[in-house]
């Protein structure tokens, strides 16, 4: 664990404008707006707003991280018990502390940086930029096939654009890293990340399950007892379908490699047959079902319930 003397200096939380209790989220979402407000880009030449960038960006160092800022937490809280500066001893009002005591004092942590506590001030080190969150809408077909789309996001000196490749196969929900196109590190850290949400439109006969399709087809009475054949559509023209004699209302098809294609394989389309039942019959029509029906009067399907 290392502790750092400016710790007990400076109120990390009041830096950023949070309270001790804010969660990971509004910690990043406050520390990003400070950063846009004072970065040098936005303030050239003005030593105040370029300090005051530096500040929020170790703010942000110590309170980004969950480790990090338990140990300051900690540490803040032990300060305020006075467990380095606290009980009557003559005239200096000094307290001592055996430095085996500082492992209990912090849970039975290492203490590896106890010199920086009493020490020099040590310089913030390298700083990440933070990483910016956009959203990008899609039609189904170009999640199918894969797009690239230009997006404005927000930087230290206003609006800028940035280039996005979407690959071939990506489903709704998910999140692309467009790396380095965040905001600006300090003190020489890298720039942060740029995660791009993806929302894309349903399909008006498709439905998408991974890289599965399902598309549902109506059969008649006659051709489910019959037997036929049917054309079912995929993303790329039509494949024929043998539909055996018998078939069930419900009854799901495979046809292999005719679903999503994606980097990590492609996958296959679930053709589901519906009962299509006629509600407007000609004469005829009428005639031969209630014909069908009197024959089937002694091999009622209900017989096998007793019935």
């Amino acid at each position: 664990m290392t502790v750092r003397r400016e710790w007990m200096e400076k109120d990390y939380y009041a830096v950023l404008g949070v309270e001790q209790s804010a969660a990971d989220r509004d910690i990043k979402k406050a520390y990003r707006k400070l950063a846009h407000q004072y970065h040098p880009d936005n303030n050239p030449g003005d030593e105040a707003s370029e300090s005051r960038f530096k500040e929020i960006g170790e703010a942000n160092q110590v309170l980004s991280d969950p480790e990090t800022r338990k140990e300051y937490d900690q540490a803040r809280a032990a300060f305020a018990r006075g467990a380095w500066a606290g009980g009557p001893s003559g005239t200096h009002n000094t307290q001592y502390v055996h430095v085996e005591d500082l492992g209990d004092l912090f849970g039975g942590a290492g203490f590896g940086g106890f010199g920086d506590l009493f020490g020099r001030r040590g310089r913030p080190g390298p700083q990440k930029g933070a990483d910016l969150e956009s959203d990008v809408s899609l039609s189904f077909h170009e999640a199918i096939s894969g797009t690239t789309r230009t997006l404005t996001v927000d930087g230290p000196s206003g609006t800028r654009e940035v280039q996005v490749r979407i690959p071939a196969g990506v489903d709704d929900g998910a999140r692309i890293r467009v790396r380095g196109k965040g905001l600006p590190g300090a003190n020489g850290g890298g720039t942060g990340d740029l995660y791009v949400r993806v929302r894309v439109a349903k399909h008006p006969i498709f439905a998408r399950s991974g890289r599965n399709l399902k598309v549902h087809l109506p059969l008649s009475f006659v051709d489910a007892a019959l037997g036929t054949e049917l054309d079912a559509p995929t993303l790329d023209g039509k494949v024929t379908l043998r539909i055996p004699a018998g078939t069930q209302p419900g009854k799901t098809f495979r046809v292999s490699g005719k679903g999503v294609a994606t980097p990590k394989g492609t996958g296959d389309l679930l053709v589901v047959v519906d009962l299509e039942v006629p509600r407007d019959l000609s004469d005829e029509q009428r005639s031969l079902l209630e014909r069908l029906r009197d024959v089937e009067k002694d091999t009622s399907p209900s017989e096998h319930l007793g019935v």
